[in-house]
């Protein structure tokens, strides 16, 4: 079942894989594994991204094995010195006059890339329709004509923390936790007491359409102590000032938008009983480059949520090897969003 999600859903999605900033210059690459495949990803001369297999066109061999790096002015296979540019195109072969009529195109295999939110999306489709048209119905659907997404200018936001966990439960399990929030009393207190609209079981991506949720009447800003870590964000309006919004964005995205900061986690299903999950809390460039500057007091606030929630999670993927998993289960009017999950997983594996 995983290997046939990884085709029909990894495979052929808009996957997040890392902020824009983990490709800063020309030359610069970042590899990541996508539906079964080695991506790369390079920062070319005049800024934009460009996304390959990490295949060499002649014999197959991987051309790079580092997580990240700067291949310089091109790329060079290792192997019998086949080199190509920095968007994946063939630019000189040993002996070409030697090999047969058409080496010259063998350009390496190219994926569909973009950049939105400040962050790098991947489709393996080189021909993959927009992003938008993935995303744009999720933003509707949630915001309805009120989309507040712009006001935050994530583009322009520098990440100022990062963690990064290991599960040991399905990537399912985990979009099933984030999809309903009849859990919140029982186990996230912490974030009850900053927004206590969650203390009535519907969360944000659960209750009304479009509506954020109102930070408790103390708070003046979303953290542990209950007070802003830095300045609102400029363009946040002021009638949000006090206000949580988040969505979630099938098959691997996760945003929180509150006024001086915006906490993006992504989901990488890694097989059938783990998944990792980055988590990154973004900033103001000004912030974020002060040295003096600490983010803990709002990260601690989601970092526990998360921890909490993936202890659940696992506890899921252990009974979920019981004969009696699926008869054992029954939703509440709180969880109908699980449903509309599974409805959606079952469409894409059906493709």
């Amino acid at each position: 079942m995983f290997e046939l999600e990884r085709q029909r859903i990894f495979g052929r999605s808009w996957m997040c894989v890392a902020h824009s900033s983990d490709i800063p210059d020309s030359g610069s690459f970042l590899r990541a594994e996508l539906g079964g495949e080695s991506i790369l990803l390079v920062r070319g001369r005049d800024g934009d991204l460009a996304g390959m297999l990490n295949l060499c066109r002649h014999r197959g061999a991987q051309l790079c094995l580092e997580d990240q790096g700067n291949f310089g002015k091109s790329i060079r296979c290792s192997y019998h010195g086949w080199t190509y540019g920095l968007d994946g195109r063939l630019v000189g072969v040993p002996w070409r006059d030697k090999l047969p009529p058409g080496t010259e195109g063998r350009h390496l295999h190219s994926v569909s890339v973009t950049e939105w939110l400040g962050y790098v999306w991947v489709n393996l489709n080189d021909k993959a329709s927009p992003l938008s048209e993935q995303v744009d119905p999720l933003i509707r659907e949630r915001f309805g004509e009120t989309n507040p997404i712009a006001h935050y200018e994530t583009e322009h936001l520098k990440v100022a923390h990062k963690i990064t966990y290991d599960v040991r439960a399905n990537w399912k399990i985990l979009w099933e936790n984030f999809d309903e929030c009849y859990h919140c009393p029982t186990m996230h207190p912490e974030l009850c007491a900053a927004v206590p609209q969650f203390r009535g079981g519907y969360g944000t991506v659960t209750g009304p359409q479009g509506l954020g949720a109102p930070l408790a009447d103390e708070a003046t800003g979303f953290s542990m102590s209950g007070r802003p870590v830095a300045p609102m964000l400029p363009k946040v309006p002021a009638e949000d000032e006090r206000t949580f919004y988040g969505i979630l964005l099938w098959p691997n995205i996760s945003i929180v938008f509150v006024p001086d900061h915006v906490f993006c986690m992504r989901i990488e299903p890694q097989g059938p009983h783990r998944t990792r999950v980055v988590g990154e809390w973004l900033f103001h460039p000004d912030v974020a480059d002060d040295p003096t500057f600490s983010p803990e007091d709002a990260v601690k606030v989601l970092d526990m949520t998360n921890r909490e929630d993936f202890d659940a999670c696992e506890r899921v993927q252990l009974g979920a090897h019981s004969r009696h998993f699926d008869d054992s289960q029954v939703h509440s009017p709180f969880e109908h969003r699980i449903a509309e999950f599974r409805r959606w997983v079952d469409a894409n594996l059906a493709q």
